[in-house]
């Protein structure tokens, strides 16, 4: 996929999760996601600030003591406390945007927005179909393959 295929997906993908945050009642909210100990409310906050601007990240980085992963636990803890009826309205914000978080390809916030879609929807038994293209685009990335030998550790 080029470029613009990639951040169409991720514009089509944030779009159809925005509305289905639209539908989701106040229990599928507190349902458990695929993320252990990530609600859906959770998940949903932390795609909400895949644009988060380098100094913010810094910050909340500096917070977290350098430790990522708590990083991006944290900083979605914080935005889940916002109303649910925010969400949808800031991953619509987002579309036609190309801003992605500092050091990462165009291929992570795809990864993003794919997995984290099934993440939701999954628990509370919601279809959530991934172009075929995209997917694919996004497991390379995730796992490259470079054939056999890859797999047997040769």
């Amino acid at each position: 996929m080029d470029r613009d295929e990639i951040w169409q997906v991720i514009d089509d993908q944030r779009l159809s999760l925005a509305d289905l945050f639209d539908d989701l009642s106040a229990d599928e909210w507190q349902t458990p996601s695929l993320c252990p100990d990530w609600r859906v409310r959770d998940v949903a906050a932390h795609l909400t600030l895949a644009q988060m601007g380098a100094l913010p990240a810094m910050v909340a980085l500096l917070r977290a003591r350098g430790n990522l992963d708590r990083m991006i636990r944290d900083t979605a803890v914080r935005q889940a406390r916002l109303p649910t009826g925010e969400y949808a309205g800031l991953l619509r914000a987002m579309i036609g945007s190309r801003k992605k978080a500092p050091g990462i390809t165009d291929l992570e916030p795809l990864i993003d927005v794919l997995v984290h879609g099934q993440d939701i929807a999954f628990p509370l038994d919601r279809a959530r179909p991934m172009p075929a293209p995209a997917a694919a685009a996004a497991a390379t990335r995730s796992c490259p393959w470079d054939g056999p030998s890859t797999l047997s550790g040769s």
